[in-house]
């Protein structure tokens, strides 16, 4: 058997430099490292993988202008390459057929409806298209929210930047009141949008949450997010109207 024939994930780390890339700029929401799971894919990969990238002429990438590993289901490496020749196509971020855009195609299929053509905007490359309209906060929460099957493909940043665009600019209040209507999936990416720099960074007066939003979120974080936990405690602030109800 040869050893790639045992390969369950690809670790891709893109070119950082960009010299040597047809394209002037990357696209603005590909990542610099992701990971390839999917069997179909992974086969494709390893039947254009050159001969001579075997282990033990393996030479590591991970400062270099990108490259591919490969790793078996023990977490051992067990080659590597640089994507060359027809690999350099399927790893091209502006490749229509290529691996990345496989993966934003698919995470902008499984967006909810009503904001799928934002997200087929995004995914072809558009750093902030028009929102749509009339989308509830507590459905983009549940968006934020939702467990994805390969969290770390090349649309996780997609997957991470989308609902945020959409709700860095509502209202502190409308947010919170969004908090008390989500299910639990939304409550979720509530934390993750509450604990992040699009609101983190906002004036104190534009963070003040009322009690009843803020205990659901530091409820859940301190539960399935214990790691957004402290930055919550800090930057959510109770409303004026609390503290004077409770003096």
């Amino acid at each position: 058997m040869k050893p790639t024939s045992r390969t369950v994930r690809i670790a891709v780390t893109a070119s950082r430099t960009g010299t040597d890339h047809p394209h002037p700029h990357p696209h603005p929401h590909h990542p610099k490292e992701y990971e390839v799971l999917d069997r179909a894919e992974i086969a494709e990969v390893l039947a254009l993988w050159p001969r001579h990238a075997a282990h033990d002429d393996f030479e590591c990438m991970c400062h270099g202008d990108g490259g591919l590993s490969l790793y078996e289901a023990g977490g051992e490496r067990i080659g590597s390459a640089a994507p060359a020749g027809p690999l350099r196509t399927l790893f091209d971020p502006f490749s229509p057929d290529g691996i990345p855009a496989r993966h934003r195609a698919r995470w902008a299929a499984a967006a909810p409806e009503g904001l799928r053509d934002f997200a087929r905007s995004l995914a072809a490359g558009e750093e902030e298209p028009t929102p749509p309209h009339g989308v509830p906060p507590r459905m983009v929460f549940g968006w934020l929210g939702a467990v994805r099957e390969e969290p770390r493909d090349a649309a996780r940043l997609l997957a991470e930047r989308a609902p945020g665009l959409l709700l860095a600019g509502r209202p502190t209040e409308e947010l919170a009141w969004a908090v008390r209507e989500t299910d639990r999936t939304g409550l979720a990416g509530a934390v993750r949008f509450f604990a992040s720099e699009e609101f983190t960074t906002r004036h104190p007066k534009r963070r003040r949450v009322p009690d009843t939003a803020r205990d659901l979120l530091l409820r859940y974080a301190r539960s399935h997010r214990p790691e957004d936990l402290p930055v919550l405690e800090r930057r959510l602030l109770r409303t004026p109207e609390d503290r004077v109800r409770r003096s």
